[in-house]
């Protein structure tokens, strides 16, 4: 963390929890705060470990379990992500958006105006524009990801209850 904060990096930080917050809500915030920076290893391969199925990456010393948080710090991002995207959202409309704006109308505002752009300024600003558009695409596909995994969060539920439910029967 002190690496991140020498080197002049801004990142997301999670807003306090409000005093009528349930606990159970303030001590996953706690451990999420104390998570950062993630260190998170994820794959889409499933293995067998001492009897079960697993999402994880194998390596020839065992395999490292997605879901598993003393492997990797993948469920505390995944419950960072679902409990604070509508700020996510928001701070990034009201601040990283605006502070684009803000910057291209006071840059073309400051600078007296060519009739004539340079090829490489042109370049230039359609660069920015795409990896702005893949970065707007990049947020939409973690959002899909984060509603799919949200949705297979619950179907996992749904089963589990309906064991649970049919074995005390």
């Amino acid at each position: 963390m002190r690496d991140i904060e020498v080197n002049g990096i801004t990142i997301y930080s999670i807003p306090d929890c409000d005093s009528d917050e349930d606990e159970e809500y303030k001590e996953q915030i706690r451990q999420i705060k104390a998570a950062i920076p993630f260190a998170v290893s994820s794959s889409l391969e499933m293995h067998d470990v001492k009897g079960r199925k697993v999402q994880g990456r194998l390596y020839p010393w065992g395999v490292v379990e997605t879901e598993n948080a003393d492997h990797s710090d993948f469920v505390k991002l995944r419950s960072l992500l679902v409990t604070h995207m509508q700020d996510l959202r928001e701070v990034t409309q009201e601040v990283h958006y605006e502070n684009y704006r803000s910057l291209r109308l006071t840059g073309n505002a400051a600078v007296p105006v060519e009739l004539s752009t340079s090829k490489e300024d042109e370049i230039n600003d359609s660069q920015k524009d795409r990896i702005l558009q893949e970065k707007e695409a990049e947020l939409r596909r973690m959002q899909e990801m984060i509603a799919k995994m949200q949705e297979q969060m619950k179907q996992q539920q749904l089963k589990d209850d309906v064991s649970v439910n049919g074995s005390q029967q």
